[in-house]
């Protein structure tokens, strides 16, 4: 059995940078997504008070509830198919905490 360590080496170095980068777009995409759902709801809202649209809101706060779970089934498919390294998932945790 010959250990080839030049090559783990390789594919953690990898993997970790992989995991940093799409843990830091990651990190900005959401930044932005959650910005611009926030001025979308402040519009829609100032909106209602000058009355001059109405909104139900137990069916808008409803469908924020529907789309985490998609969002967190989607998060469990990437999970399922990205290689379960503990370089990836330290790589990603450092670019999440970093963007």
């Amino acid at each position: 059995m010959d250990l080839n360590l030049n090559a783990m080496i390789g594919d953690m170095g990898v993997g970790g940078i992989a995991g940093f980068l799409t843990g830091f777009a990651v990190k900005k995409v959401m930044k932005l997504a959650m910005a611009l759902i926030g001025a979308y709801l402040l519009s829609l809202f100032w909106l209602q008070q000058k009355g001059v649209i109405t909104i139900n809101t137990d069916k808008l706060f409803n469908l924020t509830g529907d789309l985490t779970a998609q969002i967190a089934s989607l998060g469990q498919k990437v999970l399922g198919i990205l290689p379960g390294t503990g370089a990836f998932i330290a790589g990603f945790y450092l670019g999440f905490s970093k963007g």
